[in-house]
């Protein structure tokens, strides 16, 4: 009978399950071009032909990978929630998906309209229509919230990653560029000045957070215009 060499699984113990979760370590560690087929071989200790059964190329491992992150953090919370407060959580998870896993930006921008994307647009969606949107302007309030959740998450994430990679302690290069921001010439710059103080000790989350508070007033001003 012949027996699985030492160090190595038998390729029928693979699943889609586990070598999507290898899949999600390699980008973790390093990024979309850390994801190879050999790479991911490696991790599995079989063959890329094992992993073909399962997964058809590159772009369809990247975007199963992307999905398995996404469908956890959308995972809607009670349904005694309000709508607005559901909105907030899901939000706040995708940002933190997006920070924990700075590859997904880009992921989701290939996914295009498979399944990572539309989840996010069904978990919205669903809360939109909660609010009492009218049916006319449901797509494009959902797109807006979308748009800033993934454009703004997948932003601070390339940022924090970027620091990561280059050493940057977060609080000296605020700091600087805070100096900065207050050098420059008010009578052009004004604002940035007058913010520039402000710089060091923002919080990116709680900012991103106050954007969705402001896309939700508008949502229930417009949904009450529309009832009236």
């Amino acid at each position: 009978m012949s027996k699985t060499p030492s160090g190595r699984r038998k390729e029928s113990a693979l699943s889609r399950e586990r070598i999507v979760a290898e899949a999600v370590a390699l980008l973790d560690e390093g990024g979309e071009p850390g994801l190879t087929f050999r790479a991911l071989a490696d991790r599995l200790a079989t063959g890329a032909g094992a992993i073909y059964w399962h997964i058809d190329d590159k772009r369809d491992l990247l975007i199963a990978a992307c999905d398995a992150i996404i469908a956890s953090a959308v995972d809607a919370p009670a349904s005694k929630t309000m709508p607005e407060n559901r909105i907030r959580t899901i939000a706040g998870r995708l940002f933190d998906a997006m920070d924990a896993h700075p590859w997904i930006g880009g992921a989701l921008t290939q996914a295009g309209g498979t399944l990572p994307a539309v989840r996010i647009l069904e978990s919205l969606g669903q809360q939109v229509q909660a609010l009492g949107v009218p049916q006319k302007q449901q797509w494009s309030t959902t797109s807006a919230l979308m748009s800033y959740i993934t454009g703004v998450g997948g932003e601070n994430a390339a940022h924090s990653q970027l620091a990561r990679k280059q050493g940057f302690d977060r609080t000296s290069l605020l700091t600087e560029m805070s100096q900065t921001w207050a050098a420059l010439d008010a009578r052009a710059f004004p604002f940035t000045r007058q913010v520039s103080a402000q710089l060091p000790a923002h919080d990116d989350r709680a900012d991103f957070l106050a954007g969705i508070d402001l896309i939700l007033r508008g949502i229930s001003a417009s949904a009450q215009r529309h009832r009236r």
